[in-house]
């Protein structure tokens, strides 16, 4: 099954960095599925449990961000689809938010501004600094 990015990008366009969401910020829905699951006297909280675990994987499956030689392309959710393509040069700015927990454990959120485009947040990505830091180094040598 190929990408929601690979299946937009250009016959040009490569990536040139791509961050996955951390396992991390997925460890409240992780805990309640393993409470549900193995400390539940009841079996049909055992299914709840087992909802928990499967909304993680989904949510780890489904989210991509990347960044191209020419756009950054964020993708979130499965049934309910939010993507965001923003060329390079229209991005006018990369704001990382991180918790306490998100910076002692290297997650958090990543919210992309643009001209003509409300902010864009992509939350639970793991190393958004470095995610930042990539997304200015690309995009100043598309500027150039």
């Amino acid at each position: 099954m190929s990408s929601y990015v690979e299946s937009v990008l250009s016959k040009e366009e490569k990536i040139n960095y791509s961050a996955k969401i951390s396992l991390w910020s997925l460890m409240p829905l992780t805990i309640f599925g393993l409470i549900f699951l193995f400390l539940s006297p009841n079996d049909k909280f055992r299914g709840i449990g087992l909802i928990f675990f499967i909304i993680a994987f989904i949510r780890y499956k489904t989210t991509e961000l990347v960044v191209t030689n020419k756009k950054l392309i964020a993708k979130v959710g499965f049934v309910k689809r939010r993507t965001i393509e923003l060329l390079l040069n229209k991005v006018e700015s990369v704001q990382v938010n991180q918790s306490v927990l998100g910076r002692m454990l290297n997650y958090g959120s990543i919210i992309v501004s643009g001209a003509g485009t409300p902010q864009a947040p992509v939350n639970g990505i793991s190393n958004p600094i470095e995610f930042r830091k990539q997304f200015m180094e690309i995009q100043e040598k598309a500027n150039e």
